[in-house]
C-alpha cells in the first residue's frame, strides 16, 4: 500500500512537468511570434516550420495538458485572457521546440546509454527527477524513494497509465539535455577579450561635462508644418526595419447593442426572489431549501467574522437564529439569507486521522464496522499513528501516522470540519464523507471566537427574453442598412459609438472593450479590407456589429499602411531641418555656445558628469545621438546641430574625466561575459526564428 499511496501523491506532479520540459527554464517564456495570413491547406494542419507540419491534434493536445497544468497549479478560473495566454504559449513551444531539434539533430547531438542511466537512476540524477524523489521535510534527493518507485514501474503489477507517464516524462528530460548540450556549444563559442572589458569599463565610467542650447520640436506648431510625399517617404526609407511586422494584424471599427438586464428585469428577479422568503423562513431543512431554490449550492458551513459577504458580515453576528435579511444585490445576483445557528468555537484544530475506503472493504457497512473495531483498538491503548500506517488509504497523512496539522475554517470539506471544530480535545469520532470513513483524533483546538452557520439562496440578475429581443432587433436593423461606405454614417445616424480594436493577432479571445470575443476575430481574419460583418455576434451582454479597417500583413509594412502612425515622427524631422537650419545661421561668426544661444534665442544648460552607458540628459529623458556625439568630440568646440530626441541641440564640451586605469580586466571580462551568456540564448532562439521558414494558420482553427 506504501509505493501506491506515494504513487497516487507524486504521479499527479510528474504528470504537470511532463508539458513543460519540452522547454529549458531559460526558454519558457520565450515568445516567438510568427504568423501568415488566413491559408488553405490540409484541415489538420494548423502551423508549418522549415516543412515539418504541425498538426492541430498535436496543439490541441498539448493545449489541453497545458491548461490541465495550470488549473492544478494555479486554482484559477479558465477565462478568456488565460485561454489566449495558454493558446500562444502552447505555440510558442511547439515552434521553439521544432527549432531547437532541427539543430540538434543537424549536428548530431545525443546523449549515450550511460549518461541516460545516470540521469534517471544514477546517485545525482537530472534536477527534475531528483524534486519528485526528494525529502518533503530537507529537501534532499531520497535515492531510495526513486528505487522503490523504478521497482514498482518494473513489477508486473504496474500500471499502464502511470509507466507511459514516466516514459513521456524520461523522454523529455533527455531531449531536455539535449537542447542544454546544443545552447552550451553554442554559447562555449562566445569570448570577451582585454579590449571589450576597457571599452565596457569606460562607458560606465567616463565622464563628460559640456553645456548646450536647443530649441524643441514643440515650439514649432504643427500647423506651419506641410508635408510631402518625399518627406513620408525619407523617414519610411530611414525607419524601415522598425516598420517589421512579425505577425498579420488586422483592426475592425465596431458598435455594440446593449443586453445587460434591465431596471424592469432587476425588479422582476427582486420579487421572484422576495417570493421565497416566507417558505424559507418557515423550512425545517434549509440545507434542502438551498439545494431546490438557489442557483449556487453552496455548502452550509461555520464561518467566522471576515469570511462572509461584507453585507452579511456586519447583521448576521448581532442577529437571532432564524433572522432572514434580503433581498440584497451582490456579486450579479439578489439573494436572501438566513442565519441558521451561532456559537462560538475554535479558530483552528489540530488532528488526525485514518481514511477507510467503502469499496475496499466490501460495503460502507463492513467499512464502518471495520472504523469501529480500530477505534476500540485506540482506545485500548493501540498507536493511532502505527495504525494509520497500516490501514489509512490517505498515504499522504498515514506515512505521517495520520497527522494532519493545523487547519483554521473553510479548509476541509463541510463533514469533516464539523466533526473536528464540534468537539473537543481528546474525542475520538466515526463518521463518513464523500472520500470514506473516517476515524478522527482531535488533538488540540486554538482561539475562541463566535461563528455563524449562514444559509444563502441566489437568483441571477440576467436579462429578460424581451430585453435580448429589443437589443437583438436595434444590432439587425443597424446591420440591414450599414455597409463598408456608410458604416460611420449609420452609426451616427442612430447614436452609437464606434470603437476600435486595432493590431488584433489570430488568435485574440479579447478586444478592446469586448470580453471573449473570439468569433468577432474569427470573422476579421476571414473578411476584406472594408468589410462589414455578415451577422450579429453575441459578446457578453452585448450584440455587436463590425468592420474590418485594416489588414498588415506579415513583413516590412508598406508605406500606406504605417503613414498615419509616423505622421509625429515625420513632423519632428521637418521640424529638425527647419531647426538646425537656423542653429546652423547662429553658428555663423560664433565663437561660443552663449553667443549662438543668443542668436537662436535660446538658453544654455551646463550638464555634469554624464556617462556613455546611460545618455540621460536631466529634464529632457534619452538622447541617444546627443550624447553618442559628445563623446566622440573634441573639448572647446562648437558642434554642428545634432537632431535628438525631443529637439535640436548644439554643444560644446568642457572637459572629459577619466576613471584610474583599469589594471585587471578580469572581473570586468566575468561580468560582460554573464551578461553575454544571458542574451545569447534569446538570441539564438531569435536568430533561428528569423531564419525559419514558419506558417501560422491558427486563425482558422481556435
Amino acid at each position: 500500500m506504501g509505493i501506491m499511496g506515494y504513487l497516487r501523491e507524486r504521479m499527479g506532479k510528474i504528470l504537470a512537468i511532463v508539458i513543460g520540459l519540452a522547454l529549458l527554464a531559460f526558454i519558457a517564456g520565450e515568445v516567438i511570434k510568427s504568423g501568415s495570413s488566413f491559408l488553405k491547406g490540409n484541415a489538420n494542419e494548423i502551423g508549418e516550420v522549415n516543412g515539418e507540419t504541425i498538426t492541430y491534434t498535436d496543439f490541441s493536445k498539448k493545449l489541453d495538458q497545458a491548461t490541465q497544468q495550470f488549473r492544478q497549479q494555479s486554482g484559477q478560473e479558465i477565462t478568456p485572457q488565460i485561454t489566449s495566454y495558454l493558446q500562444e504559449t502552447t505555440w510558442n513551444q511547439i515552434l521553439t521546440q521544432e527549432l531547437l531539434n532541427k539543430q540538434v539533430n543537424k549536428l548530431g547531438i545525443v546523449v549515450g546509454e550511460a549518461e541516460s542511466q545516470s540521469m534517471i537512476s544514477g546517485n545525482n540524477p537530472d534536477p527534475q527527477i531528483a524534486r519528485q524523489f526528494s525529502d518533503p521535510q530537507t529537501g534532499e534527493f531520497d535515492k531510495a524513494k526513486l528505487n522503490q518507485f523504478l521497482s514498482y514501474l518494473q513489477s508486473p503489477g504496474a500500471d499502464p497509465a502511470q509507466l507511459s507517464a514516466w516514459n513521456d516524462f524520461v523522454v523529455q528530460v533527455l531531449e531536455s539535455k539535449k537542447i542544454q548540450k546544443y545552447m552550451s556549444l553554442v554559447s562555449g563559442g562566445l569570448y570577451v577579450n582585454s579590449l571589450d572589458a576597457k571599452d565596457d569599463y569606460m562607458a560606465k565610467n567616463k565622464l563628460v561635462n559640456f553645456k548646450y542650447t536647443n530649441i524643441d520640436y514643440a515650439s514649432v506648431p504643427d500647423s506651419q508644418i506641410k508635408l510631402t510625399d518625399d518627406d513620408y517617404t525619407t523617414y519610411y526609407n530611414e525607419h524601415k526595419s522598425a516598420f517589421k511586422n512579425e505577425q498579420e494584424l488586422r483592426s475592425i471599427d465596431y458598435v455594440s447593442f446593449n443586453a445587460a438586464p434591465s431596471k424592469e428585469d432587476s425588479a422582476a428577479i427582486k420579487t421572484q426572489v422576495e417570493k421565497l422568503i416566507p417558505d424559507f423562513k418557515a423550512s425545517s431543512n434549509d440545507s434542502l431549501f438551498v439545494q431546490i431554490n438557489s442557483e449556487t449550492k453552496s455548502p452550509l458551513i461555520y464561518q467566522h467574522k471576515g469570511q462572509m459577504d461584507p453585507s452579511l458580515d456586519s447583521v448576521m453576528f448581532s442577529a437571532d437564529k432564524g433572522f432572514i435579511y434580503g433581498p440584497y444585490l451582490s456579486d450579479g445576483s439578489y439573494k436572501i439569507a438566513k442565519l441558521i445557528d451561532s456559537r462560538i468555537g475554535p479558530d483552528s484544530v489540530t488532528a488526525r486521522h485514518i481514511l477507510l475506503n467503502p469499496t475496499a472493504e466490501g460495503g460502507l457497512d463492513k467499512a464502518i464496522a471495520k472504523a469501529d473495531s480500530i477505534k476500540k483498538l485506540i482506545q485500548g491503548g493501540k498507536s493511532f499513528a502505527e495504525l494509520a500506517k497500516t490501514y489509512s488509504v490517505d498515504k499522504a497523512s498515514g506515512d505521517k501516522g495520520g497527522d494532519l496539522g493545523t487547519f483554521g475554517r473553510g479548509a476541509m470539506i463541510p463533514t469533516f470540519e464539523d466533526a473536528a471544530f464540534n468537539g473537543k480535545p481528546g474525542d475520538l469520532k466515526v463518521f463518513t464523507s464523500q472520500f470514506g470513513v473516517h476515524i478522527l483524533q482531535i488533538e488540540k483546538q486554538k482561539g475562541s471566537s463566535k461563528v455563524v452557520k449562514v444559509a444563502v439562496v441566489d437568483k441571477p440578475l440576467i436579462a429578460s427574453s424581451k430585453t435580448q429581443t429589443a437589443a437583438y432587433n436595434k444590432a439587425q436593423s443597424f446591420l440591414s442598412t450599414a455597409n463598408k461606405d456608410n458604416f460611420a454614417d449609420e452609426a451616427k445616424k442612430e447614436g452609437l459609438t464606434i470603437k476600435k480594436a486595432d493590431d488584433i493577432n489570430g488568435t485574440a479571445n479579447t478586444l478592446a472593450g469586448l470580453d471573449n470575443a473570439r468569433d468577432v476575430v474569427k470573422w476579421a481574419f476571414k473578411a476584406e479590407k472594408g468589410d462589414v460583418s455578415d451577422q450579429i455576434f453575441t459578446v457578453g451582454d452585448k450584440y455587436v456589429v463590425s468592420k474590418l479597417t485594416e489588414i498588415k500583413p506579415e513583413g516590412i509594412l508598406p508605406l500606406e499602411v504605417v503613414k498615419k502612425q509616423i505622421e509625429p515622427e515625420v513632423k519632428n524631422m521637418v521640424k529638425g531641418k527647419q531647426l538646425a537650419g537656423k542653429f546652423q545661421t547662429a553658428l555663423n561668426n560664433s565663437s561660443s555656445i552663449d553667443q549662438v544661444a543668443q542668436k537662436a534665442g535660446s538658453k544654455v544648460v551646463p550638464i555634469q558628469n554624464i556617462v556613455f552607458a546611460n545618455p540621460v540628459i536631466p529634464g529632457a529623458g534619452p538622447e541617444y545621438k546627443l550624447v553618442g556625439t559628445v563623446f566622440g568630440s573634441q573639448p572647446n568646440k562648437l558642434s554642428k546641430p545634432i537632431e535628438g530626441q525631443q529637439g535640436v541641440y548644439v554643444f560644446t564640451v568642457e572637459n572629459f574625466i577619466n576613471p584610474a586605469e583599469l589594471t585587471n580586466a578580469v572581473r570586468e571580462k566575468q561580468q560582460i561575459g554573464q551578461m553575454l551568456m544571458q542574451r545569447s540564448q534569446g538570441q539564438i532562439l531569435d536568430a533561428l526564428k528569423d531564419k525559419a521558414n514558419v506558417k501560422d494558420n491558427r486563425a482558422k482553427f481556435l
